[in-house]
């Protein structure tokens, strides 16, 4: 690659084949690091698959710098295909995140040299929690593969970049020993169709979410009650509905305000003390949000989150009450109640 920039002699100029002849090149590096390291697994790959398969608690992967987003990346493979996993920041994990770590977890530990100072300086105290730790790294004597259980080598001949220095090829074939242990453990695991669908619920959520709140509002058994009612039949209504909420409607059916959780503690508080007989109006929520019956799912969602709303009433084009939509609706919890009938 003497014609690659950055090596000081192209000055900033495509070499003799042009960039395409140069991309080529890089893919053909990064292949060959891939066969490199495919040829180099042994009894350490089993015995690595044999520990994740066997943990009882998650697997920790760890890393830094262009490891650290390598490991990033296997964590969610993992977790996604059936291995619950997450991601170990080695600085924050000597910071207090060791506590999210139990005796039962397996740590994948990355690094191409295995001589990462902060990854390195973490794994004695993650031995003394008791965890196994694998080893991912092209360093078969370094400091991590002496101090792990097992170690997977991940050498490639070379970089793709033209110093040989930054990871490139490096990082490739480290992530696709991640996703060798993944698949493996889906093997092992049996992880099918089903299960991925389970923990890839996105694709069913956003068609959910594409449709008119109406397809998913409740109608039926609402807390509400009129604006002439005293606060305690509000209170009654409350407490059957089990929405955190009862909505307040005048004569024509119009939404005339709310009477929230919230609103009862503040006038359980008022100065004046507590009475059952006051009207519901004196402490209801005037000009509440409310969200059309053509809005789309996805928009009450987002207004939900936005404004940190559990409840929503849900409007005809007339301006009267059509129904109400809790949030656990939106996401496809179905009929939320969290009061007895």
């Amino acid at each position: 690659m003497s014609d690659c920039p950055g090596n000081g002699t192209s000055n900033g100029t495509p070499p003799a084949g042009g960039w395409l002849e140069l991309a080529r090149e890089v893919l053909d590096i990064e292949m060959e690091g891939l066969a490199a390291v495919r040829d180099q697994l042994d009894g350490g790959f089993t015995e690595a698959l044999e520990l994740l398969a066997a943990c009882k608690g998650r697997v920790v992967v760890t890393g830094i710098g262009k490891s650290g987003l390598v490991a990033r990346k296997i964590a969610a493979t993992l977790s996604s295909t059936g291995t619950p996993a997450f991601f170990l920041h080695p600085v924050e994990g000597a910071h207090g995140d060791l506590g999210m770590i139990r005796g039962e977890d397996v740590v994948l530990a990355l690094s191409n040299s295995g001589e990462t100072d902060e990854l390195n300086n973490l794994l004695p105290a993650l031995r003394a929690l008791g965890v196994s730790v694998v080893g991912i790294t092209s360093g078969a004597d370094s400091t991590l593969a002496r101090m792990s259980d097992v170690v997977i080598e991940a050498r490639v001949p070379r970089e793709a970049c033209p110093m040989n220095l930054a990871p490139t090829a490096s990082t490739t074939a480290a992530l696709a020993v991640g996703d060798a242990l993944a698949v493996c453990l889906m093997r092992i695991k049996d992880f099918g169709t089903k299960d991925f669908k389970r923990v890839h619920p996105a694709g069913a959520l956003g068609a959910r979410l594409s449709q008119p709140v109406s397809n998913f509002m409740h109608t039926e058994k609402m807390p509400v009650t009129p604006q002439t009612a005293p606060v305690s039949q509000a209170l009654a209504a409350l407490n059957a509905g089990g929405f955190g909420l009862v909505a307040v409607t005048d004569e024509a059916g119009l939404l005339a305000g709310v009477l929230t959780d919230g609103d009862v503690r503040r006038m359980l508080f008022h100065e004046n003390g507590y009475n059952p007989a006051w009207p519901v109006t004196a402490f209801m929520t005037v000009n509440p949000r409310s969200v059309d019956t053509t809005a789309s799912s996805g928009q009450v969602l987002d207004l939900m989150e936005a404004k940190q709303i559990t409840v929503l009433p849900v409007l005809a084009r007339d301006g009267t009450l059509a129904g109400l939509v809790h949030v656990h609706d939106l996401l496809g919890k179905g009929n939320v109640r969290f009061a007895p009938e």
